[in-house]
């Protein structure tokens, strides 16, 4: 065998390793053996009417003369070949290599109905030359310029442009749409983050030590896949892997040790900004449909950009549902009476605003906000994010509570003086749902149907919890907010809170979750979110120069924004919130952090000069 059929074999071979990978973090996992969306059952959707034609390693150059890597799939007659005309374009941008199967976001649904996709590996990863910089700068003109090439180069392009993908895919679309590039009529972002610093990098001020590590280990590994067209350019090849290579000692290694070791990166600041869409989200103009999950990395933010968007003018949509992050490739329980699958969604949004092709029932059939509540498993519908018809309730915590006896919640006024105890115990959230989805439901996939990833039941006796009875329906819609007065025997600490719902056969299901650290917990009121007085969505600086460090045994105001849910509680069960000081594996302390952590053990407050309280959105 000569040299290049042994470069072309173990190009062959490390890309099945790479999918095997990508496997095991849950990125494809849901397209393995799921039964594909039925369009028979998607009212009003249209039949496929072409084939899929691939042109592979389709080189697009950037202005600053780097090189990006594309697929270009197109509408294929009955033969095979590409179906002659103009057709409009979607884009997808991708760093999880497009040559591997399932991460790429390739959408057969849609070219076969009259759409040509072109998926393209963003700079530094995959087939594309250049360093990665994930959402740096330079790769966000990339998205621009990607726009202005499928838009008026290609003669199979029509001039017509939309957006789609999931998670990283979905996140560029923000940035790319912020351009206002010519040509691009719409956007699909699956699962996008808004803020990534508080979203998932630094859930409550803690690096998220469950998805980061892994992501970036996904990303490292399959840039360093040889490309498809290895063997036909093997220098072309070896000059793109190995500025992967060095790219992974530029980006990746650096962001992780400057952050664990507690220096800028620890804290929020230019390097997040640039990286959030909601930064740039009220430069977007496209009609844009968000799809989010109360389970997904990105919970916090999905609603926050639907409501910006709408805020603005933009047409918007938002669908949350019971997902976590793996699940939306393909939503477990889509499509539903009244509820399109994802892609009958994309492919009316696309018509409609793309094609120009009116759809005079897209409005009635597809609500603004679409969701399904969490225990009911009913679709409900909005008019807006956090509508007049969502009311702040507080409830006031009271003690005792123990690891074996939990405190109560009350409507009135707390009645038991002493403060109760948040004993450290590492082991915190090790076999929870907030485990699974904070690892982007890889342990979903590990665990199976182990009782305790579903059922929090047992660890919660790790930490402090209250409850109160429910005797009449509760329904919630939005973010919850814990207001604390807390102590520690340390310097510092994390306060994790975790808002169940406790059956009568006594099972707990979580239904969100929020974290803070201790020392960052300064609060920036001008920018919280207030209902009726109250605040429901605390917003925390997270900077250095607002850290306030804690005095041992002295209580503080700390305020725990707990991320939106949707959900309704039945008469018979009860609310449930639960205090721990650690959430493993999803979150770990800096170096700082933890050097003043160890052994501290927090207090939770409920006397008449420091009463702690929860504060819920209740759907009326």
């Amino acid at each position: 065998m000569g040299r290049l059929g042994v470069i072309a074999v173990r190009a062959t071979a490390l890309r099945a390793v790479m999918f095997r990978l990508a496997l095991v973090l849950g990125i494809v996992a849901t397209t393995i053996g799921a039964v594909p969306a039925d369009a028979a059952s998607d009212v009003g959707v249209r039949p496929a009417t072409y084939g899929v034609a691939v042109d592979k390693d389709v080189p697009i150059t950037m202005s600053d003369g780097v090189v990006l890597d594309a697929d270009v799939l197109r509408p294929a007659l009955a033969d095979g070949s590409p179906a002659p005309g103009r057709f409009p374009v979607i884009l997808t941008q991708t760093p999880y290599n497009k040559n591997l199967p399932g991460t790429n976001f390739r959408d057969d649904f849609l070219i076969t109905r009259g759409y040509v996709q072109v998926i393209v590996d963003v700079r530094g990863t995959g087939g594309s030359q250049g360093t990665w910089d994930s959402f740096g700068s330079r790769e966000q003109r990339d998205g621009y310029e990607l726009v202005r090439w499928v838009a008026s180069v290609p003669p199979w392009s029509d001039g017509r442009v939309a957006t789609y993908g999931i998670s990283y895919g979905a996140i560029n679309q923000f940035f790319t749409a912020a351009q206002q590039p010519p040509g691009l009529k719409a956007a699909f972002p699956i699962v996008p983050a808004g803020d990534v610093y508080r979203d998932v990098s630094m859930s409550g001020g803690q690096p998220d030590s469950g998805f980061i590590p892994l992501w970036l280990g996904l990303v490292t590994g399959a840039g360093l896949v040889p490309p498809a067209y290895t063997a036909q350019d093997p220098v072309r090849a070896t000059g793109v892997l190995s500025g992967h290579l060095s790219g992974a000692g530029a980006f990746q290694l650096p962001t992780m040790l400057n952050t664990l070791s507690g220096d800028d990166l620890a804290y929020d600041g230019p390097f997040y900004r640039l990286r959030s869409p909601l930064e740039v989200v009220d430069k977007v103009r496209v009609p844009t449909f968000v799809v989010g999950g109360w389970y997904d990395l990105f919970q916090r933010s999905e609603p926050l950009l639907f409501q910006r968007l709408q805020r603005d003018g933009v047409p918007a949509r938002l669908l949350m549902g019971p997902w976590e992050h793996a699940q939306t490739v393909n939503p477990p329980g889509l499509p539903a009476p009244g509820i399109p699958s994802l892609d009958a969604a994309a492919l009316r949004w696309f018509d409609h605003y793309v094609r120009g092709v009116p759809d005079p029932t897209l409005d009635r059939d597809i609500a603004p906000v679409t969701y399904q509540e969490l225990g009911s498993g009913r679709w409900r519908t909005a008019r807006h994010w956090l509508d007049t018809d969502v009311h702040a309730r507080t409830l006031q915590l009271d003690g005792p509570a123990t690891p074996a006896a939990p405190g109560s919640m009350t409507t009135g006024t707390a009645g038991h003086p002493d403060p109760d105890r948040v004993l450290p115990v590492p082991v915190s959230g090790l076999c929870t749902r907030s485990a699974s989805q904070w690892t982007g439901g890889v342990l979903a996939l590990a665990l199976g149907d182990t009782p305790c990833a579903q059922d929090q039941a047992a660890d919660d006796a790790t930490g402090t919890s209250y409850e109160i009875p429910v005797t009449r329906p509760l329904h919630l819609l939005g973010p919850v907010a814990a207001n604390l007065f807390v102590a520690t025997t340390a310097r510092d600490g994390m306060i994790a809170a975790r808002l169940e719902d406790v059956a009568p056969d006594g099972s707990v299901r979580q239904l969100t979750g929020g974290w803070q650290v201790l020392s960052l917990r300064a609060l920036d009121a001008g920018r919280s979110v207030t209902r009726d007085g109250h605040i429901v969505q605390p917003y925390h600086p997270f900077t250095r120069d607002s850290a306030q460090p804690m005095s041992p045994g002295q209580a503080a105001e700390v305020w725990v924004e707990l991320f939106p849910t949707g959900a309704d509680v039945q008469p018979g069960h009860r609310l449930r919130v639960t205090f721990q000081s650690f959430d493993t594996p999803h979150l770990a302390p800096t170096l700082p952090q933890l050097a003043g952590t160890i052994g501290g053990v927090i207090s939770i407050y409920h006397d008449a000069a420091r009463p702690s309280q929860i504060v819920l959105p209740v759907r009326d």
